[in-house]
């Protein structure tokens, strides 16, 4: 136990290892923040308006273009798909969203499990290396000489001190990261959800010309509606 209680207070192990979790939290929350806030980011209002005055126009196939320069953006993306399913029944138009929405969803919630844990995890380290300098402090307590026993006792105590520090440095700020992003993350899946129930109900609302007896055979049937094809019988000879 002595040896192992040394080795990690001479070499600073807990404090090495508190700061590589927190750095590595702090890079994925700077990757998540690019991606959640920048990269995925589309605004839901006018693209809704432009997308639905394009199927109110029968324009569908400049939508789903519309939808694919914008392709990068999960909404965008589940867009495109419902809308190139436009010509089948509603039940394939509600299925390709829930097919759609399963495929950008691990993009969205990439990286957010590892978030939440670095923060307990760098808390929980932390908390190891409190009690590593307390239990120091109380070896140089019970063992020490007297003349160490005072610069034994503040040296564990500022182990403990410096392990608890570092560990609320990087658990605090990953934390509170960690719930603007989960935030954010609701919100761009609502947007999803909200704005592709609207294009789905419009595809399903769309008006078609009604649909004419008159039009659908020549001009040249007569009332009966069959063509007079038979030729009069030749006369007879007399």
């Amino acid at each position: 136990m002595d040896s192992m209680l040394s080795f990690l207070n001479n070499y600073k192990i807990i404090d090495i290892c508190i700061v590589l979790v927190g750095m590595f939290g702090l890079f994925i929350v700077a990757d998540r923040w690019r991606a959640l806030f920048t990269e995925y980011s589309l605004p839901a209002e006018p693209f809704l308006k432009q997308v639905l005055s394009l199927i109110e126009q029968d324009k569908l196939e400049e939508a789903i273009t519309f939808c694919a320069a914008n392709e990068k953006k999960p909404l965008a993306y589940v867009v495109k798909r419902v809308l190139e399913k436009s010509d089948r029944d509603d039940e394939a138009i509600s299925s390709s969203l829930d097919i759609a929405a399963s495929e950008v969803a691990p993009r969205l919630m990439k990286g957010l499990g590892h978030v939440s844990m670095v923060s307990n995890v760098v808390t929980l380290i932390g908390l190891l290396g409190t009690v590593v300098g307390l239990i120091t402090a109380f070896r140089a307590v019970s063992f020490a000489d007297v003349a160490q026993k005072q610069t034994l006792l503040a040296e564990g105590i500022s182990i403990a001190m410096t392990a608890t520090m570092l560990g609320l440095m990087f658990a605090i700020p990953v934390m509170i990261a960690y719930s603007f992003l989960h935030a954010r993350q609701g919100r761009l899946f609502n947007e999803i959800d909200q704005v592709s129930q609207k294009v789905i109900e419009a595809l399903k609302g769309r008006i078609y010309m009604p649909y004419k007896g008159l039009n659908a055979y020549p001009s040249t049937l007569n009332a009966d509606g069959m063509k007079k094809t038979t030729t009069p019988p030749p006369s007879k000879a007399s």
